[in-house]
């Protein structure tokens, strides 16, 4: 691997951990996130019940999950795709390892805790970023193969072989 395809396609997801990472400290933790949510709710609705804040919360912290590990498992599929092309369950599982590694890290931190609930959601963010990221990809292949007349299955055939080519040309 070149300094050139690892740039371009590992560090995306070693950046992505190191923010989960740092997400995972304190400083992200539901008593420094309710100074934002709080206000804001109360500025939109200043009538909203403590009950409802911390409902919505929690809701938009799951949800904060769910995006970070649908971002983590497409970066680990698009980097891991440079080498194969079928990937998508080592996505999946790269995601939920680093996921359960994050809520054992969080058990450390006094103001948070990990729970296997959370590396649930989370695996289920990176299943939907999966579908989503496959999605994206079918579309954009179909476009093309409509574009150049050209079939699904022979746009995937160039795409591979320009991608084996760069590999062994940036490789020597």
């Amino acid at each position: 691997m070149t300094l050139g395809s690892f740039l371009k396609y590992w560090l995306p997801v070693l950046a992505w951990m190191v923010f989960i990472f740092i997400g995972s400290t304190d400083l992200l933790s539901a008593e420094h996130t309710s100074r934002f949510i709080g206000p804001f709710l109360r500025w939109l609705a200043p009538d909203v019940s403590d009950a409802t804040i911390a409902s919505i919360q929690l809701i938009v912290r799951k949800c904060a999950h769910l995006t970070e590990y649908a971002i983590l498992a497409a970066l680990f599929y698009r980097a891991l795709r440079l080498h194969r092309t079928r990937v998508l369950g080592a996505a999946f599982v790269f995601a939920g390892l680093y996921a359960a590694l994050d809520e054992f890290h969080q058990s450390f931190v006094a103001s948070r805790t990990g729970t296997a609930y959370d590396v649930m959601i989370d695996c289920a963010g990176a299943m939907i970023g999966l579908v989503i990221y496959r999605l994206i990809n079918r579309r954009n292949a179909a476009r093309e193969a409509s574009e150049a007349g050209l079939s699904k299955s022979k746009i995937e055939n160039r795409r591979n072989a320009a991608r084996g080519a760069s590999e062994a040309g940036l490789s020597k």
